[in-house]
Protein backbone atom coordinates (compact mmCIF):
# COMPACT_ATOMS: atom_id res chain seq x y z
CA UNK A 1 0.00 0.00 0.00
CA UNK A 2 2.80 2.34 0.68
CA UNK A 3 5.28 1.66 -2.46
CA UNK A 4 5.76 5.57 -2.56
CA UNK A 5 7.62 5.72 0.59
CA UNK A 6 10.65 6.76 -1.78
CA UNK A 7 9.16 9.37 -3.24
CA UNK A 8 8.10 13.49 -2.09
CA UNK A 9 6.66 16.60 -2.10
CA UNK A 10 6.74 18.01 -5.69
CA UNK A 11 5.14 21.75 -5.13
CA UNK A 12 3.12 23.69 -2.44
CA UNK A 13 0.90 26.45 -3.31
CA UNK A 14 -0.65 28.77 -1.14
CA UNK A 15 -3.47 30.77 -1.45
CA UNK A 16 -4.64 34.22 0.44
CA UNK A 17 -8.56 33.72 1.08
CA UNK A 18 -11.38 35.97 2.21
CA UNK A 19 -14.27 35.07 3.16
CA UNK A 20 -17.56 36.88 5.00
CA UNK A 21 -19.59 36.15 7.73
CA UNK A 22 -23.43 36.13 7.07
CA UNK A 23 -23.47 38.84 9.83
CA UNK A 24 -20.89 40.05 12.40
CA UNK A 25 -19.95 37.46 15.00
CA UNK A 26 -19.51 38.52 18.11
CA UNK A 27 -17.58 37.36 21.21
CA UNK A 28 -16.12 38.47 25.01
CA UNK A 29 -12.87 39.82 23.24
CA UNK A 30 -13.79 40.78 19.20
CA UNK A 31 -16.57 40.73 16.85
CA UNK A 32 -15.61 39.11 13.65
CA UNK A 33 -17.13 40.40 10.14
CA UNK A 34 -14.63 38.71 7.42
CA UNK A 35 -12.23 36.07 7.75
CA UNK A 36 -8.65 35.72 5.98
CA UNK A 37 -7.37 32.49 5.51
CA UNK A 38 -4.76 30.23 4.04
CA UNK A 39 -5.09 27.81 1.63
CA UNK A 40 -2.29 25.14 0.94
CA UNK A 41 -2.64 22.92 -1.58
CA UNK A 42 0.81 20.37 -1.36
CA UNK A 43 1.34 17.76 -5.12
CA UNK A 44 3.36 14.78 -4.35
CA UNK A 45 6.06 13.12 -6.93
CA UNK A 46 2.91 10.09 -7.08
CA UNK A 47 0.29 12.70 -8.71
CA UNK A 48 -1.49 13.12 -4.95
CA UNK A 49 -2.93 16.40 -4.16
CA UNK A 50 -3.61 17.59 -0.08
CA UNK A 51 -5.90 20.09 0.94
CA UNK A 52 -5.02 22.04 3.83
CA UNK A 53 -5.75 25.58 5.48
CA UNK A 54 -5.05 28.07 7.94
CA UNK A 55 -7.40 30.58 9.47
CA UNK A 56 -4.62 32.46 11.91
CA UNK A 57 -6.31 34.37 15.18
CA UNK A 58 -4.15 37.72 16.35
CA UNK A 59 -5.69 37.38 19.58
CA UNK A 60 -5.20 33.26 20.33
CA UNK A 61 -1.99 32.80 18.09
CA UNK A 62 -0.63 36.35 17.50
CA UNK A 63 -1.29 35.24 13.95
CA UNK A 64 -2.67 36.95 10.51
CA UNK A 65 -2.42 36.12 6.89
CA UNK A 66 0.52 38.09 6.30
CA UNK A 67 2.45 36.10 9.21
CA UNK A 68 1.37 33.11 8.13
CA UNK A 69 2.48 33.38 4.47
CA UNK A 70 5.57 34.47 6.14
CA UNK A 71 5.88 31.01 7.88
CA UNK A 72 5.45 29.39 4.92
CA UNK A 73 8.29 31.21 2.75
CA UNK A 74 10.51 29.91 5.42
CA UNK A 75 8.61 26.24 5.49
CA UNK A 76 7.97 25.48 2.15
CA UNK A 77 10.90 25.24 0.59
CA UNK A 78 12.09 22.89 2.88
CA UNK A 79 9.52 20.51 2.35
CA UNK A 80 9.88 20.18 -0.88
CA UNK A 81 11.68 16.23 -1.81
CA UNK A 82 10.63 15.30 1.86
CA UNK A 83 8.32 12.47 1.90
CA UNK A 84 4.48 13.85 2.94
CA UNK A 85 3.55 10.58 4.22
CA UNK A 86 6.53 10.52 7.44
CA UNK A 87 4.59 13.56 8.88
CA UNK A 88 6.53 13.08 12.69
CA UNK A 89 9.31 13.92 10.64
CA UNK A 90 8.15 16.89 8.35
CA UNK A 91 6.44 18.52 11.44
CA UNK A 92 9.78 18.52 13.72
CA UNK A 93 10.93 19.96 10.39
CA UNK A 94 8.42 22.70 10.51
CA UNK A 95 9.23 23.19 14.31
CA UNK A 96 12.77 23.39 13.99
CA UNK A 97 12.61 26.04 10.97
CA UNK A 98 10.14 28.19 13.51
CA UNK A 99 9.50 28.02 16.69
CA UNK A 100 5.88 29.33 17.13
CA UNK A 101 2.83 30.17 13.84
CA UNK A 102 1.06 26.79 14.57
CA UNK A 103 -1.63 28.22 12.44
CA UNK A 104 0.62 28.09 9.47
CA UNK A 105 1.78 25.10 10.40
CA UNK A 106 -1.84 23.58 10.76
CA UNK A 107 -2.60 23.99 7.25
CA UNK A 108 0.48 22.29 6.09
CA UNK A 109 -0.34 19.46 8.21
CA UNK A 110 -3.78 19.00 7.14
CA UNK A 111 -2.75 18.92 3.92
CA UNK A 112 -0.21 16.14 4.85
CA UNK A 113 -3.01 13.82 6.14
CA UNK A 114 -4.98 14.73 3.20
CA UNK A 115 -2.66 12.62 1.52
CA UNK A 116 -2.20 10.22 4.15
CA UNK A 117 -5.87 9.04 3.51
CA UNK A 118 -5.43 9.39 -0.40
CA UNK A 119 -2.64 7.03 -0.61
CA UNK A 120 -3.89 4.57 1.69
CA UNK A 121 -7.35 4.95 -0.12
CA UNK A 122 -9.51 5.42 2.95
CA UNK A 123 -11.05 8.35 5.10
CA UNK A 124 -8.73 9.95 6.89
CA UNK A 125 -10.83 9.16 10.18
CA UNK A 126 -10.34 5.19 9.74
CA UNK A 127 -6.66 5.43 9.09
CA UNK A 128 -6.46 7.83 12.94
CA UNK A 129 -8.19 5.66 14.89
CA UNK A 130 -11.93 5.17 13.74
CA UNK A 131 -14.06 4.96 16.72
CA UNK A 132 -16.96 6.98 14.99
CA UNK A 133 -18.34 7.22 12.14
CA UNK A 134 -20.17 10.30 12.42
CA UNK A 135 -19.76 13.70 15.01
CA UNK A 136 -22.21 15.33 17.11
CA UNK A 137 -21.35 18.82 16.90
CA UNK A 138 -22.70 22.10 18.63
CA UNK A 139 -24.15 25.22 16.95
CA UNK A 140 -22.39 28.65 18.77
CA UNK A 141 -24.94 31.42 19.34
CA UNK A 142 -22.96 34.87 18.94
CA UNK A 143 -23.01 37.78 21.98
CA UNK A 144 -26.52 39.51 21.79
CA UNK A 145 -29.05 40.70 24.02
CA UNK A 146 -30.58 38.03 25.99
CA UNK A 147 -34.00 37.60 24.23
CA UNK A 148 -31.97 38.09 20.93
CA UNK A 149 -30.11 34.82 21.57
CA UNK A 150 -33.00 32.88 23.31
CA UNK A 151 -34.74 33.32 19.72
CA UNK A 152 -31.38 32.77 18.26
CA UNK A 153 -31.27 29.32 20.52
CA UNK A 154 -34.73 28.34 19.16
CA UNK A 155 -34.02 28.58 15.48
CA UNK A 156 -30.94 26.30 16.31
CA UNK A 157 -33.09 23.67 17.74
CA UNK A 158 -35.61 24.12 14.71
CA UNK A 159 -33.05 23.13 12.38
CA UNK A 160 -31.72 20.18 14.35
CA UNK A 161 -29.33 21.11 16.87
CA UNK A 162 -28.87 19.08 19.59
CA UNK A 163 -26.38 21.03 21.43
CA UNK A 164 -25.71 24.82 21.64
CA UNK A 165 -22.64 26.69 22.70
CA UNK A 166 -23.53 30.18 24.16
CA UNK A 167 -20.76 33.02 23.95
CA UNK A 168 -20.73 34.65 26.67
CA UNK A 169 -18.30 36.64 29.60
CA UNK A 170 -19.20 40.47 28.33
CA UNK A 171 -21.25 41.08 31.84
CA UNK A 172 -21.99 38.67 34.42
CA UNK A 173 -25.45 39.29 35.50
CA UNK A 174 -26.88 40.21 31.86
CA UNK A 175 -24.38 36.26 31.47
CA UNK A 176 -27.24 34.44 33.68
CA UNK A 177 -30.03 36.10 32.52
CA UNK A 178 -28.87 35.06 28.76
CA UNK A 179 -28.49 31.07 29.85
CA UNK A 180 -32.09 31.31 31.84
CA UNK A 181 -33.59 32.44 28.97
CA UNK A 182 -31.85 30.12 26.88
CA UNK A 183 -32.57 27.61 28.70
CA UNK A 184 -36.07 28.63 28.89
CA UNK A 185 -36.58 28.82 25.00
CA UNK A 186 -35.06 25.17 23.83
CA UNK A 187 -35.93 22.63 27.08
CA UNK A 188 -34.27 20.47 29.29
CA UNK A 189 -32.96 18.47 26.02
CA UNK A 190 -30.67 20.61 24.34
CA UNK A 191 -26.81 20.53 25.34
CA UNK A 192 -25.82 23.86 26.93
CA UNK A 193 -22.37 24.71 27.11
CA UNK A 194 -20.92 28.20 27.65
CA UNK A 195 -18.23 29.95 26.55
CA UNK A 196 -16.35 33.07 28.57
CA UNK A 197 -13.59 33.87 25.97
CA UNK A 198 -11.37 34.92 28.92
CA UNK A 199 -13.97 37.43 30.07
CA UNK A 200 -14.32 37.22 33.54
CA UNK A 201 -12.16 37.53 36.61
CA UNK A 202 -12.12 34.23 38.74
CA UNK A 203 -14.34 36.21 41.33
CA UNK A 204 -17.09 36.75 38.54
CA UNK A 205 -16.29 32.96 37.58
CA UNK A 206 -17.63 31.68 40.68
CA UNK A 207 -20.13 33.92 41.01
CA UNK A 208 -21.72 33.69 37.58
CA UNK A 209 -21.50 29.72 37.35
CA UNK A 210 -23.01 29.27 41.05
CA UNK A 211 -26.05 30.99 39.85
CA UNK A 212 -26.10 29.37 36.55
CA UNK A 213 -25.72 25.84 37.96
CA UNK A 214 -29.29 25.35 38.02
CA UNK A 215 -29.51 25.86 34.11
CA UNK A 216 -27.94 22.17 33.70
CA UNK A 217 -24.44 23.28 31.97
CA UNK A 218 -22.29 20.67 30.44
CA UNK A 219 -19.20 22.81 30.83
CA UNK A 220 -17.66 26.48 31.10
CA UNK A 221 -14.78 26.79 28.61
CA UNK A 222 -12.21 29.47 29.41
CA UNK A 223 -13.80 31.36 32.23
CA UNK A 224 -10.55 33.42 33.08
CA UNK A 225 -7.32 35.02 30.94
CA UNK A 226 -5.41 32.26 29.52
CA UNK A 227 -2.15 33.15 31.58
CA UNK A 228 -3.96 33.22 34.70
CA UNK A 229 -3.68 29.53 35.34
CA UNK A 230 -4.05 30.34 39.18
CA UNK A 231 -7.60 31.58 38.68
CA UNK A 232 -8.21 28.77 36.22
CA UNK A 233 -7.46 26.75 39.67
CA UNK A 234 -9.47 28.84 41.48
CA UNK A 235 -12.21 29.02 39.42
CA UNK A 236 -12.41 25.01 39.06
CA UNK A 237 -12.47 24.41 42.75
CA UNK A 238 -14.90 26.26 43.66
CA UNK A 239 -17.56 26.00 40.28
CA UNK A 240 -20.25 23.77 40.35
CA UNK A 241 -20.27 23.38 36.68
CA UNK A 242 -16.80 21.56 35.18
CA UNK A 243 -14.30 23.91 33.71
CA UNK A 244 -12.19 23.55 30.13
CA UNK A 245 -9.74 24.82 28.85
CA UNK A 246 -9.23 26.49 25.38
CA UNK A 247 -7.02 29.66 25.27
CA UNK A 248 -4.69 28.05 27.94
CA UNK A 249 -3.65 25.02 26.25
CA UNK A 250 -2.10 25.26 22.82
CA UNK A 251 0.71 22.36 22.80
CA UNK A 252 0.89 19.04 24.48
CA UNK A 253 3.15 20.71 26.97
CA UNK A 254 0.46 23.25 27.72
CA UNK A 255 -2.22 20.29 28.49
CA UNK A 256 0.46 18.68 30.93
CA UNK A 257 1.13 21.62 32.30
CA UNK A 258 -2.76 22.01 33.33
CA UNK A 259 -3.27 18.85 34.08
CA UNK A 260 -0.33 18.45 36.47
CA UNK A 261 -2.08 22.23 38.25
CA UNK A 262 -4.90 20.73 38.34
CA UNK A 263 -6.70 23.62 36.46
CA UNK A 264 -9.18 22.04 34.61
CA UNK A 265 -12.19 19.28 33.57
CA UNK A 266 -11.71 18.85 30.01
CA UNK A 267 -9.41 20.42 27.17
CA UNK A 268 -10.81 22.24 24.02
CA UNK A 269 -8.31 21.24 21.17
CA UNK A 270 -8.20 23.13 18.32
CA UNK A 271 -6.08 22.56 14.86
CA UNK A 272 -5.13 25.78 14.57
CA UNK A 273 -3.27 26.77 18.45
CA UNK A 274 -1.74 22.94 18.49
CA UNK A 275 -0.12 23.29 14.56
CA UNK A 276 -2.71 20.55 13.45
CA UNK A 277 -3.94 17.22 13.68
CA UNK A 278 -0.77 15.84 14.91
CA UNK A 279 0.01 17.29 17.51
CA UNK A 280 -3.98 17.34 18.54
CA UNK A 281 -3.79 13.67 18.87
CA UNK A 282 -0.96 14.07 21.09
CA UNK A 283 -2.88 16.48 23.42
CA UNK A 284 -5.90 14.21 23.61
CA UNK A 285 -3.44 11.26 24.48
CA UNK A 286 -2.30 13.12 27.45
CA UNK A 287 -5.23 14.24 28.37
CA UNK A 288 -6.41 10.72 27.86
CA UNK A 289 -3.99 9.26 30.45
CA UNK A 290 -5.08 11.90 33.23
CA UNK A 291 -8.77 10.84 32.58
CA UNK A 292 -9.48 14.76 30.95
CA UNK A 293 -12.30 13.70 27.98
CA UNK A 294 -11.93 16.41 24.99
CA UNK A 295 -13.03 18.37 22.25
CA UNK A 296 -12.42 19.72 19.02
CA UNK A 297 -13.01 23.20 18.85
CA UNK A 298 -12.47 25.80 15.55
CA UNK A 299 -11.53 29.47 15.50
CA UNK A 300 -12.86 30.52 11.68
CA UNK A 301 -12.18 27.67 9.39
CA UNK A 302 -13.85 27.11 6.13
CA UNK A 303 -15.15 23.81 5.05
CA UNK A 304 -11.43 22.56 4.41
CA UNK A 305 -10.36 23.03 8.07
CA UNK A 306 -13.76 22.36 9.28
CA UNK A 307 -13.44 18.64 7.47
CA UNK A 308 -9.56 18.33 9.52
CA UNK A 309 -11.25 18.60 12.82
CA UNK A 310 -14.16 16.43 12.49
CA UNK A 311 -12.51 13.55 10.97
CA UNK A 312 -10.22 13.64 14.04
CA UNK A 313 -13.09 13.82 16.46
CA UNK A 314 -14.34 10.71 14.72
CA UNK A 315 -10.82 9.27 14.80
CA UNK A 316 -10.37 9.38 18.77
CA UNK A 317 -13.06 8.00 21.81
CA UNK A 318 -11.28 10.84 24.27
CA UNK A 319 -12.17 13.49 22.11
CA UNK A 320 -15.90 13.35 23.47
CA UNK A 321 -17.27 16.59 22.30
CA UNK A 322 -17.39 18.76 18.70
CA UNK A 323 -17.75 22.34 18.13
CA UNK A 324 -17.23 22.15 14.75
CA UNK A 325 -19.87 25.03 13.11
CA UNK A 326 -17.68 27.88 12.00
CA UNK A 327 -18.13 27.15 7.97
CA UNK A 328 -21.64 27.53 8.69
CA UNK A 329 -21.86 31.12 9.38
CA UNK A 330 -19.71 31.81 5.72
CA UNK A 331 -21.52 33.62 3.37
CA UNK A 332 -19.58 31.61 0.73
CA UNK A 333 -18.90 28.00 0.57
CA UNK A 334 -14.86 27.28 -0.30
CA UNK A 335 -15.46 23.26 -0.67
CA UNK A 336 -17.54 22.71 -4.10
CA UNK A 337 -17.91 19.09 -3.74
CA UNK A 338 -17.21 17.31 -0.51
CA UNK A 339 -16.41 17.91 2.85
CA UNK A 340 -18.10 17.09 6.68
CA UNK A 341 -21.75 18.24 6.18
CA UNK A 342 -24.02 18.77 8.68
CA UNK A 343 -27.51 17.47 9.53
CA UNK A 344 -29.45 16.99 12.69
CA UNK A 345 -26.18 18.16 14.53
CA UNK A 346 -24.05 15.52 13.25
CA UNK A 347 -21.12 16.09 10.72
CA UNK A 348 -21.28 12.95 8.47
CA UNK A 349 -18.65 12.21 5.78
CA UNK A 350 -19.01 10.85 2.46
CA UNK A 351 -17.49 8.10 0.54
CA UNK A 352 -14.32 9.99 -0.53
CA UNK A 353 -10.80 9.31 0.80
CA UNK A 354 -8.08 11.80 2.97
CA UNK A 355 -10.58 14.85 4.22
CA UNK A 356 -13.45 13.76 1.89
CA UNK A 357 -12.53 17.32 -0.54
CA UNK A 358 -13.38 16.38 -4.03
CA UNK A 359 -13.40 20.64 -5.74
CA UNK A 360 -12.87 23.57 -4.69
CA UNK A 361 -14.95 26.90 -5.40
CA UNK A 362 -11.90 27.83 -8.35
CA UNK A 363 -13.35 31.72 -7.84
CA UNK A 364 -13.37 31.89 -4.68
CA UNK A 365 -9.55 30.75 -4.49
CA UNK A 366 -8.04 32.58 -6.50
CA UNK A 367 -4.60 32.50 -8.22
CA UNK A 368 -1.54 30.94 -6.10
CA UNK A 369 -0.01 33.95 -3.53
CA UNK A 370 2.90 31.38 -3.92
CA UNK A 371 4.17 28.70 -5.18
CA UNK A 372 7.62 26.36 -4.06
CA UNK A 373 9.27 24.06 -6.15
Amino acid sequence: MFLVLGLGIHQIEVYNVVLNNKEPFKIATETIAEIHNVVVKIITDYGIIGWGESSPSQRVTGENAETVIKALDKIAPKLIGMCPLCIERDVELMDSIVKENPAAKAAVDIALHDILGKTARKPLFRLLGGYRKEVLTDLTLSIKPPKEMAKDAQKAVKKGFKAIKVKIGVNPAEDVERIRLIREAVGEDIQLRIDANQGWTPKQAIEALTKMEKFNIQFVEQPVPAENIKGLVKVRKNSPIPVMADESVHSPEDALHLIQAEAIDYINIKLMKSGGLHKGRKISAIAEAARIPCMIGCMAESEIGIAAGAHLAAAVKNIQYADLDSDLFLKETLVKEGGAKVKNSMRTFPKLNGLGIKALNEQLLGKPKKIYK
